[in-house]
């Protein structure tokens, strides 16, 4: 990590915040032998029991990428009745589309796409370009929580699987990518940049998230924090059992993300999203930090490739390549130029940790 994260700092020792917080608390969450078998196998049994009766239960977010496959893929290794849900924002890449129908067949799941009306997604998308911040793909996370846990309601369903992990994803800074459930800021950006009124959008705020997580008893499991996990051996794993295709990169799955993570970060705001995967990777002692330091002298994306997004995304998105590109040379801005609610919701969530613990807050 380096000071492409502003708010980043070092101790007397030269280690950084991230890497020291990685390490003192996160790495508690990292699989731990027996200690976290035995979780694994109490955690699948209370799922197991909470769905008795049930058709499903669990509801796993599925979408085409290797950490959501694998994480279906470890809930029917112990025989759970998932429902594979997808939400579909328009942007799936191909080998998405085929991994997402492979994996639901191959493991013979329950599936359910949530498609987002396009006209309202577009210009949303569109919203959070001109307000030129890092979250540009905030819609689509927000739109996943949403979905997954209206899906999973409907359902009865009291678990939600998530592909997330400390493995390869326990370091990301927060002004690299803030809190996309700060609906304040949300209103604020399409108020100011969109063009439609929202009517069909599923929003996700902290009330509904307190809401499903008090009053419909809803969990969100990190199933790939209790299984050993290297994303190496797991893509080969998934390619020679279940036809797993490769779609070229971290979060290419989706061409959206692809270009926002590898491009848009890299250009406009200086951040190469690799030093926070590799930092993981380093404090979870999967990689050395000078194979990842190598990884790092060239660019995150290719040039060739990067030209023919553009003109996919311009087009996609309804404007001119012309227009796309005058609004990828805005000025940058952060999360704090614009109106949020971070310190209220810094006391809610801290609040709540102290009345129900740190464990139930591990989706936040």
């Amino acid at each position: 990590m380096d000071t492409t994260d502003p708010l980043i700092f070092f101790n007397a020792k030269g280690y950084c915040n991230h890497c020291t917080e990685f390490l003192d608390k996160r790495a508690r969450h990292q699989y731990r032998g027996a200690e976290s078998d035995e979780a694994l196998k109490a955690i699948v049994a209370e799922m197991k029991q909470a769905g008795s009766g049930k058709e499903y239960d669990c509801v796993v977010g599925l979408s085409g990428g290797v950490d959501s496959c694998y994480a279906a893929y470890i809930c029917r290794q112990h025989g759970l009745r998932v429902l594979a849900v997808h939400m579909d924002n328009g942007w799936n890449s191909e080998e998405a589309v085929q991994n997402i129908r492979t994996i639901a067949e191959k493991l013979h799941v329950g599936y359910e796409s949530y498609v987002l009306d396009w006209e309202e997604f577009k210009d949303l998308q569109l919203a959070f370009l001109k307000a030129s911040v890092p979250e540009a793909d905030t819609p689509t996370d927000i739109a996943i929580l949403a979905s997954l846990h209206k899906v999973a309601a409907q359902y009865g369903v009291k678990y939600i699987i998530s592909g997330g992990n400390f493995a390869t994803e326990g370091i990301l800074p927060k002004c690299w990518h803030y809190n996309a459930k700060d609906l304040r800021y949300f209103n604020h950006i399409q108020k100011k940049f969109g063009t439609q009124k929202l009517r069909k959008f599923p929003t996700f705020g902290f009330q509904k998230e307190m809401y499903y997580k008090l009053v419909k008893r809803m969990k969100m499991v990190y199933m790939l924090n209790l299984v050993h996990y290297d994303k190496e051996e797991t893509m080969a794993f998934l390619q020679k059992e279940l036809d797993w295709k490769y779609y070229g990169g971290k979060h290419y799955e989706s061409k959206y993300t692809g270009f926002i993570q590898s491009y848009y970060l890299f250009e406009k705001f200086g951040i190469d999203y690799r030093r926070a995967t590799l930092s993981s990777q380093i404090c979870a002692g999967a990689i050395e930090r000078d194979e990842a330091l190598n990884q790092l002298v060239s660019k995150p994306y290719d040039e060739v490739k990067t030209a023919e997004e553009k003109k996919y995304i311009a087009k996609k998105l309804g404007i001119s390549l012309e227009e796309f590109e005058a609004v990828l040379q805005l000025p940058a801005h952060w999360y704090w130029e614009y109106p949020n609610d971070e310190k209220r919701l810094s006391f809610i969530y801290n609040t709540y940790r102290k009345l129900f613990g740190k464990e139930k807050l591990a989706s936040f």
